[in-house]
């Protein structure tokens, strides 16, 4: 009872914190060709910001190993070591490249949920299919994309036609692609930051966009679960297995080939938490932007147990972000 007391508190406002400050520090990088030192300066503030947030957390789901970047890695304790225990699942930037190269869509993203909870793997993609609360229920992603976007579309009170289909752009994702097209919804071609497209498919305050599907991150696959679980949304996933070695992987974690992942696996938990910070402007969040004396935020704030999500704008003195060392002074 004191445990689920714990974790009644709103610990998604703390997580805010926390996605604000790697925002925050990646930011002044945007467009400057440099994605690792973004991302190790958004791991920097992310890591200590979550030092100060009253848990005991693991990161059982962590960013870095696949491409060699700066992470936080898994299995890492962080949080002040006070009740309660949480998994914690960490993207310090969703859109490296995004930063990298000055492109909408960006973000920073923390989630958590009671320990034991998330669904973790050293798998690096997995294949999805997100969609929002008038289709929960309907999807299955072992079915043809053909039968999966007619019910989709039915569902949503639609022809297949009118549906647009968020897609990561990938070559592994191209048979996927031809699939929709033969079907004849749009398709929103992404280039990363899955974790938003997903967020958009299940949102019903973003308008125009109904399902995300095909490969993507596995870390992102399970923060975009914590979301899309929260927006009372629906999605499943398989994981995808590129060679023997990973087919290896997944069986030493215990995780059957081929299986489908449904939501509830993805992260079981009743109290879930998530935030997210715009880096740069994207359909979903707002990036940082400064003006004369402050640096202006926007970010997204989910709470599974109340059902509230938050929209937060935030203005933060510049002259206390560079006493922080979330903003260089060689930079602005």
């Amino acid at each position: 009872m004191a445990h689920a007391q714990l974790m009644d508190r709103n610990l998604a406002l703390e997580l805010l914190r926390v996605t604000e400050a790697a925002a925050l520090a990646a930011a002044p990088l945007q467009g400057r060709g440099d994605k690792l030192a973004a991302d190790q300066r958004a791991v920097d503030a992310m890591r200590s910001a979550l030092g100060s947030v009253d848990m005991k957390g693991t990161v059982v789901i962590g960013e870095g190993e696949k491409d060699e970047a700066p992470m936080l890695y898994f299995g890492e304790e962080i949080g002040n070591g006070l009740e309660p225990e949480v998994d914690v699942a960490v993207d310090p930037i969703d859109g490296t490249e995004f930063t990298a190269n000055g492109l909408p869509g960006a973000m920073a993203v923390v989630a958590l949920a009671e320990r034991g909870s998330m669904f973790s793997t050293h798998v690096h993609y997995m294949d999805k299919l997100v969609v929002g609360r008038r289709a929960r229920g309907v999807i299955d992603i072992d079915m043809p994309v053909e039968w999966n976007l007619r019910r989709i579309a039915k569902a949503e009170g639609m022809h297949p036609r009118d549906l647009t289909v968020i897609i990561l752009d990938r070559e592994r994702n191209k048979e996927v692609i031809e699939q929709v097209r033969e079907v004849g919804p749009r398709i929103s071609l992404i280039s990363g930051g899955d974790v938003a497209g997903a967020i958009t498919a299940a949102n019903e305050q973003v308008t125009g966009k109904h399902v995300l599907l095909g490969s993507g991150g596995a870390t992102e696959g399970v923060l975009a679960a914590c979301a899309v679980k929260c927006l009372q949304g629906d999605m499943q996933a398989r994981l995808h297995l590129r060679d023997d070695a990973e087919r290896a992987i997944a069986e030493k974690e215990g995780h059957q080939p081929g299986k489908v992942i449904t939501i509830d696996e993805l992260c079981s938990g009743k109290n879930i938490f998530f935030a997210a910070t715009g880096i740069t402007t994207g359909d979903l969040l707002k990036g940082v932007r400064y003006e004369d004396f402050y640096a202006y935020t926007h970010s997204m704030v989910l709470r599974l147990a109340s059902g509230t999500m938050r929209y937060v704008d935030a203005w933060h003195e510049m002259s206390k972000l560079r006493a922080k060392g979330l903003l260089p002074e060689q930079v602005l």
